[in-house]
């Protein structure tokens, strides 16, 4: 009986020839990563010390810092902060990376999505590194047992296969497909077990769309997604690799937990509805409804495919009047490549206000909405109070669907445009 991709990754970290679904197994590893936030990284470097006397990590070159959320900082205390944290990073000769963007896709462009690496983090959103068949797992519980000793504990999870068949439609993006897999097949689908994306129409996806679908996965329950890497994917990730690891894929005779087909053909645009995450709708149930405020970026959808979508939209248009769009690319790479390629300068002449990437437009803590506001947006959460007054609302949903909104200034589907 054959093995699924993240089975043989398990087996790989663990030393063992074969694991399967359900067994408790101790791994070592390939990659630990992390970004400093208040509560997470102080925590963890104050823990190693005083309550396990360990002043350095074992294999400093296995972990990554990023800077990317509180930038630029507004206060002395959330300099402080990045101070100390460049600190421990110099101290144990771990690699920092600072004002490169958001650490999921900065991970990726400096060579941690290795295929056929396990790779951890105590943000779930790193499972979009499973895009380059590479396992990310989020393991905020036991974080700390990869700072003490080089191995964690873990129960090997169960996997449940998406078939993709047929094509997208103009105008309908990866994101608005993310969330018709939610909508579909239910926000507990996957619960505890890894995504696995495959079938033919997964030819017809970017990468770009795929970081976007897997870095999302939590929001049907599971782990972690990952996909089997195909030659783009392959030529990309060995190119940067930190790590030099053999590539693994998926048994034709693998067993899966459940199997899925999805038509791509049949997904329309969505919206996710406030405040929960789970509450997806087609995107006609809302058309016509007034926002004022427009979000573009986020881990989860502000690279170049979402700028290329919503300059196509916007170029040679400008918003409507009094709403407020924010344009924030992943990274500061997708961030050059956009400005090569006249994407930032066809949506700042549209209206749009592009910041360089962080974290902070997705979690709150800038562009804040009042009370009775509501907001289109491709970060990751619409739950109350993530972007200002627990009194505002946010409606996920694509980058395309975005800037349609945001020429409209009401809910608008993009299909038009394209």
């Amino acid at each position: 009986m054959g093995s699924t991709i993240t089975e043989k990754i398990l087996a790989r970290v663990s030393g063992l020839p074969t694991v399967k679904p359900g067994d408790e197994i101790s791994v070592k590893p390939d990659f630990v990563l992390m970004y400093d936030f208040p509560g997470y990284t102080d925590t963890y470097f104050r823990q190693m010390k005083e309550e396990f006397g360990i002043d350095k990590v074992a294999d400093p070159e296995r972990f990554g810092v990023f800077i990317d959320h509180m930038l630029p900082t507004a206060t002395p205390q959330e300099e402080e902060f990045h101070i100390a944290t460049r600190r421990w990073c110099a101290d144990n000769g771990v690699a920092l990376f600072e004002r490169r963007g958001i650490g999921h896709q900065v991970s990726a462009e400096v060579g941690f999505a290795v295929p056929g690496a396990l790779i951890v983090h105590f943000d779930p959103h790193v499972a979009q590194l499973g895009t380059f068949g590479a396992l990310g797992l989020g393991i905020h519980r036991n974080m700390l047992e990869a700072f003490v000793g080089d191995r964690i504990s873990l129960k090997v999870p169960g996997t449940v296969r998406i078939n993709l068949v047929g094509s997208l439609q103009p105008g309908v993006m990866a994101r608005d497909l993310f969330h018709h897999l939610v909508g579909t097949l239910g926000p507990s689908s996957c619960r505890f077990q890894v995504m696995e994306l495959g079938g033919a129409g997964l030819r017809g996806l970017s990468t770009e769309g795929l970081q976007t679908i897997t870095g999302l996965s939590m929001f049907t329950g599971a782990i972690s997604a990952i996909v089997n890497p195909d030659a783009e994917r392959l030529a990309y990730a060995l190119a940067r690799a930190r790590k030099a690891i053999e590539p693994v894929w998926s048994d034709e005779d693998a067993t899966y937990s459940a199997v899925h087909e999805i038509d791509l053909a049949a997904v329309e645009p969505i919206v996710v509805v406030p405040p929960s995450p789970a509450d997806t709708r087609p995107l006609r149930e809302f058309a016509g409804l007034e926002v004022q405020n427009g979000y573009l970026g986020s881990c989860a959808s502000g690279r170049l495919e979402d700028l290329r979508a919503a300059a196509r939209v916007l170029a040679g248009r400008h918003v409507a009047p009094g709403f407020s769009l924010n344009v924030v690319p992943t990274s500061q790479d997708i961030m050059a490549a956009a400005a090569r390629e006249g994407l930032i300068s066809a949506l700042v002449e549209a209206g749009a206000f592009v910041s360089s990437s962080s974290c902070d437009y997705c979690y709150g803590r800038i562009a804040t909405m009042s009370a009775g506001q509501r907001a289109v947006s491709t970060g990751t959460l619409n739950v109350r109070g993530r972007m200002g007054s627990p009194d505002s609302e946010i409606y996920l949903c694509s980058a395309a669907t975005v800037a349609a909104s945001a020429l409209e200034g009401r809910i608008a589907d993009p299909r038009r445009y394209f």
